[in-house]
């Protein structure tokens, strides 16, 4: 699971380098006043990306993950960044220096301090995440409901500029979310979500959920893990990898000794607020 809180004000440019060996990513220690959460009008300059050309990533990549607190100035070739809280300008920012962005959008979960909170029913709210005040996990059975806020997200996703959409907490079957879950009902909802995205021109990840690899390798565009060298679990990548796929992985301890070749990990704080350490 990912901590999802709102990227303050960014207004800086972004450039686009490959990073050899390990490269610290700066963040500014200050952090502003959040700023309102309303969704953004897609700049005048972006371009429509219909589901035939979308972003298909490829290979490792230098890139940076941040939820919340000021940006410094990172030189990455990708962003992963709060779909609600990163203005327009930023993906603007990083498309004119040759970079991409993803949007983080916690699907598996509602949580209380987004606009669109009073969206989700009682009904399709269970237990509450572990450790992530104001989230409670979802029930991914209910398409009927699920989908058309999802689509709505997407919606600001594409209308920002994103690329990519990062789809967070599909793994409910193995936590306990106060659903009878399964594997199966988890990729029927990702198979749905890669639905939405597609038909909005953006790229889709799995995020974590690696039992679904099998399935899904041939559908995703990327995957994005927490901490699979922690877990040992690192290997379970390589049919994506094998695929020409990226897989962005983020470990909350350790170095960058031993990182398993073909991902592009990063080392972060686990507040993902700050600094980065790229591993390529």
């Amino acid at each position: 699971m990912t901590r999802t809180r709102t990227l303050d004000t960014l207004g800086v440019a972004v450039l686009l380098l490959a990073l050899p060996g390990c490269t610290t990513v700066p963040a500014s220690p200050s952090r502003p006043a959040d700023p309102p959460r309303t969704a953004s009008s897609r700049p005048a300059s972006a371009a429509v990306t219909t589901a035939a050309d979308r972003w298909r990533p490829t290979g490792t990549m230098a890139w940076h993950i941040q939820y919340q607190g000021e940006m410094g100035t990172p030189e990455v070739a990708v962003l992963n960044l709060d779909g609600v809280g990163t203005p327009a300008s930023q993906v603007e920012a990083l498309h004119a220096a040759g970079g991409h962005a993803l949007c983080y959008v916690n699907a598996g979960g509602s949580e209380d301090f987004r606009d669109d909170f009073t969206s989700f029913p009682d009904e399709v709210q269970g237990n509450p995440l572990d450790d992530w005040p104001g989230e409670r996990w979802l029930d991914v059975r209910r398409l009927d409901v699920l989908l058309p806020i999802m689509g709505l997200r997407m919606d600001q996703c594409r209308d920002k500029g994103f690329d990519a959409v990062d789809p967070d907490n599909l793994n409910g079957f193995a936590n306990d979310t106060g659903f009878p879950l399964t594997a199966a009902d988890a990729l029927a909802y990702q198979r749905a979500l890669i639905a939405l995205a597609h038909d909005r021109g953006l790229a889709i990840g799995l995020k974590n959920t690696m039992e679904l690899i099998p399935q899904l390798a041939d559908e995703i565009d990327f995957a994005v893990n927490e901490q699979c060298q922690q877990y040992d679990e690192c290997d379970t990548y390589a049919p994506l990898v094998a695929l020409g796929k990226p897989v962005f992985t983020i470990e909350y301890q350790g170095t960058c000794d031993g990182q398993p070749a073909g991902l592009s990990t990063v080392l972060a704080d686990l507040a993902l607020d700050g600094p980065t350490t790229s591993c390529r």
